[in-house]
This record gives C-alpha cells, structure tokens and sequence, in this order.
C-alpha cells in the first residue's frame, strides 16, 4: 500500500479536470489518496470527481477547501451548510474525513480556516480575496468564530492518535514559516489568508511524522520543528513553476 497526495487541483479548468477523470483505473487498486481540500466549488463536479476517485483507489480521504465552501453558485445560503452538504456528498461516494489506520500507520484529516493570526488584512486584499464575497457565514461570524467552528471538529479522538507513523493533513497552514524564504514580497499580501497559528497548536499537540497541506499553491517539502511538512499543489493550469502536475507517493508499506 502506497499513500499519494495532492491538493488544489481546481477541477473547475479543463485540462485539470481531464488529468483527475483520466488517472489510471489500476494502477492505485490498493493504495491511499489524500486530498487536502480545493477541488471545486461545483456540488456536482465534485460528486463526479469523487465517484471516479473512489473507484481508482483503495481510500480516499478528504478535507474541504476554502473553495468548497463557496456559494455563489448554489441555493445554499451559508457556508455552513455547504460544508454539511459537500460532507453528506463525500459519505454518499464513499470519500473519508475519518481517521484511517492501516497497520503501523494512521492518517489524521483536520479541518481549519483562517483567523488572522498570520498578519491583519490589508486593502488590498480584502479588495481581491474572492472568499470575502463567494463564503457567507452567519451573522456576527467572525474570522475567528469560523476557524473555531472548524478546529472544533478535531476533537481528542484525531489529536490523540499514535502509530509507528502518524500522517496528518489539513488544506490550510499551521505555520506561516512554511512559506519559502523566496516567494517574493510582492505576494505577502496574501498570507493573513493562509492559515491560523490555533491550527499549528493541533499539529503540535497531535505530533505527527509528517503533515500534509495546500492552500498556498507552492510546492515544498521542508522538516520544521521535526515534522516533515509537504504540499504538493496541483494549482491553476498558468501555475507551472511553483507547482506539480502529478501526485506524490509520501509513504508505502
């Protein structure tokens, strides 16, 4: 059994839409694919691409993006609501959100926002960020209600996991110091949205070998504080330098 990652593949564009539908239908039989989160925002291309995923592997397993919880193209009227529904759609196609153990291994999604404890929103920002107007949240949610909502549901159950080797993903950063030293400043603008230190303190106290992440569309691979931290983007199809079109085996038993 193999364990292969990805994240943001934003099937919305065509040709990754394509790559996803056309992954080998044998050669992952027996192997595991986690998805830390941004396939789409589209209820029923999500449907199709988790139906074919399920078919492909022996597991896949899955946390929503900010992307996910868009809902501007649905009759949903909160975010919220749109997280159970993407949920309900995940149990329907057989897509997993649960811890899963398999021998000496153990794989722990976690779920996550963004509070704004990477830095405090500029303008422009809050003028290009599309969640500010795609995500509706109840009214008087905070940044940092959402992100509690969210961390909440990473109950003791997943961060008292331990195994051999402990994997743990999530879409969103626990650590803004896993952005490279080279992604230029010009592009800083963007990190208040990338993740909450609150979600670092999970990873911290669940102490995995390795964590699993998107969201920031940079590829890396980096040890911090002795856990291996990867993120491997599929990203929009103009995104060829800072991503990687393929999936990453991280593990095999």
């Amino acid at each position: 059994m193999r364990v292969f990652v990805s994240s943001d593949i934003h099937v919305d564009h065509a040709s990754n839409r394509r790559w996803l539908l056309g992954l080998s239908a044998v050669d992952y039989r027996d192997d595991v694919l986690v998805l830390a989160g941004d396939l789409t925002d589209n209820i029923q291309l999500l449907e199709q691409c988790f139906l074919s995923l399920s078919t492909k592997f022996k597991r896949v397993l899955f946390v929503p993006g900010n992307h996910e919880l868009w809902v501007t193209r649905d009759d949903i009227s909160t975010s919220l609501e749109k997280f159970h529904t993407v949920t309900a759609v995940c149990d329907e196609c057989g897509i997993s959100s649960d811890v899963y153990e398999s021998g000496a291994l153990s794989i722990v999604p976690l779920y996550g926002w963004y509070d704004f404890s990477f830095g405090p929103p500029g303008r422009k920002l809050e003028r290009a960020w599309n969640d500010f107007s795609a995500c509706v949240w109840p009214q008087g949610y905070t940044a940092a209600d959402v992100t509690d909502y969210f961390l909440q549901h990473n109950d003791d159950s997943r961060l008292d996991t331990a195994n051999d080797t402990v994997i743990s993903f999530s879409h969103f950063l626990p650590d803004i110091d896993l952005m490279p030293g080279y992604v230029n400043p010009a592009y800083h603008y963007i990190y208040p949205v990338l993740g909450s230190h609150l979600l670092g303190e999970q990873v911290n106290r669940l102490k995995p070998n390795m964590h699993v992440y998107g969201h920031s569309h940079v590829n890396n691979s980096v040890l911090h504080n002795d856990v291996q931290y990867i993120n491997n983007a599929f990203g929009y199809p103009s995104e060829t330098r800072i991503t990687t079109k393929q999936l990453l085996c991280v593990y095999e038993q």
